[in-house]
């Protein structure tokens, strides 16, 4: 695959609907909603939105200019505009590569619920512990969730097989407009539920006496994670931007989207959770066990329970998408791999490490590496240190480094469009972005507690 027969995207509106899908995933479901609600509700809304603004914002600009200015995949990118940055292209596929390694054990296990809730198998449980039972004795099961976990490696190496106009432009127009579907059914249906408003209150409200400077740094963790930055998507999938794209208005629009879906899962969420007085929780506990529970005691409960779990299985979907296309184009172009070997590649390297982590939490997790069983072990390592580093080099290299003749010909697409706020997109990048970044990445590693607690 050479510059002149690369790919394109279709248009600017399939341009934010790919981006978009990468950014949007199951954090946004089980994460967001809990972290805002447990910290100011609407006061944290709008601090995570000024974050979204003054870091994920640039940080996803400056990787659409190096994707776009090179139609080159994260490795080739780098090392075009600059051979000393290469390390930073690498950085993103194997952060891509490791994330896979446990992501796709998590979607799996998203799969098998929506089956299961298809079926009626889950209206069989009623209580907590039965809940966690259930998920504790699947997640540690030797076969079944390796077995889930290859269908949804099999189901994302279809589309990717397809290519970038059939498979992943094509994928997202349906699944985008999907998933937002699902969230306006299940949010209306969550206001109709009886004391739905105390969980809409829990979840908008400002309470700006929450707000304390660990909030703020809550916010900008959140800001950044959310966006899929800083592991060679946006760089990869701005690599099959047309000229015509406006970047600015792209990365807006994908943001915006991307918060968007966080809010209207937080609508699903709590007035769903307070009509049962349970108190909320946050990650897999929320999804796998208090959520399921909750539909049991609802009219039409295999309804509404399976139409929750497709929404899972459609986030985790376009996440697992945007990863594999990362690595895909990666060992074409860098390989010199055709796009179908490529593929095939990625698929099976990332099936076995996944089904090495979904092992780990139980026949191989007596076999901790550092303290931690592999699945955990790939969480740490990317969302702590990968990461925040790629997020780090981006900021450094697009605002320091970068020759400003190919960002202002990015972001102006060569002269046709104006780009008034020039000096505040470079100061953002240049002192803003690493300056957070930095705090982030302390604080992921336990340094700041002694300031913020």
């Amino acid at each position: 695959m050479n510059r002149q027969t690369r790919a394109t995207l279709g248009g600017k509106l399939s341009a934010v609907l790919v981006a978009a899908g990468s950014s949007v995933g199951l954090g946004n479901i089980w994460r967001f909603p809990y972290v805002a609600g447990d910290n100011g509700g609407g006061a944290f809304l709008l601090i995570y939105i000024l974050c979204v603004l003054l870091l994920g914002l640039p940080i996803m600009t400056g990787e659409f200019i190096v994707g776009r200015s090179t139609h080159r995949n994260a490795v080739g990118a780098y090392r075009t505009l600059s051979p000393r940055w290469t390390l930073l292209g690498y950085n993103g596929v194997l952060a891509a590569f490791l994330i896979l390694g446990f992501y796709f054990v998590v979607s799996g296990w998203t799969l098998e619920y929506m089956i299961h809730s298809l079926t009626g198998e889950l209206a069989h449980y009623s209580t907590a512990g039965e809940y966690t039972a259930l998920f504790d004795t699947f997640v540690r099961n030797p076969w079944r969730p390796v077995l889930y976990t290859t269908l949804f490696v099999l189901l994302t190496h279809v589309i990717i097989a397809l290519g970038v106009e059939k498979g992943i432009e094509r994928s997202a127009k349906v699944l985008m407009p999907l998933l937002l579907a699902i969230l306006v059914v299940l949010s209306v249906h969550s206001l109709l539920m009886p004391g739905g408003g105390e969980g809409l209150r829990f979840f908008f409200k400002p309470d700006f006496s929450a707000v304390t400077p660990r909030t703020v740094l809550v916010a900008l963790g959140q800001a950044f994670f959310s966006l899929s930055i800083g592991i060679g998507t946006m760089v990869t999938y701005a690599s099959y931007f047309k000229a015509d794209t406006n970047l600015r208005h792209t990365a807006l629009s994908v943001t915006l989207l991307d918060s968007l879906v966080a809010i209207l899962a937080g609508v699903v969420i709590f007035p769903a959770v307070f009509s049962v007085g349970i108190a909320p929780e946050s990650g897999p506990s929320l999804v796998f066990i208090t959520l399921p529970g909750i539909f049991n005691t609802m009219p039409l409960s295999m309804v509404w329970s399976s139409i929750f779990f497709l929404l899972l299985v459609v986030a985790a979907l376009t996440s697992t998408i945007s990863l594999h296309e990362v690595l895909t184009v990666y060992f074409s172009e860098e390989w010199h791999l055709s796009r179908r070997a490529a593929a095939w590649t990625t698929t099976l390297s990332t099936a076995v490490l996944a089904a090495l982590a979904s092992l780990s939490l139980g026949a191989l997790g007596g076999y901790p590496i550092f303290g931690k069983n592999l699945f955990d072990g790939l969480d740490f390592l990317t969302a702590n240190i990968l990461l925040p580093l790629g997020g780090l080099a981006t900021s450094l290299f697009v605002g320091w480094h970068l020759d400003k003749r190919v960002i202002r010909r990015e972001m102006t697409n060569d002269g046709s469009l104006r780009f008034r706020i020039f000096g505040l997109f470079l100061f953002l990048l240049r002192y803003v972005c690493p300056a957070v970044l930095c705090l982030i990445f302390l604080d992921n590693l336990g340094l700041l507690k002694v300031f913020f607690t």
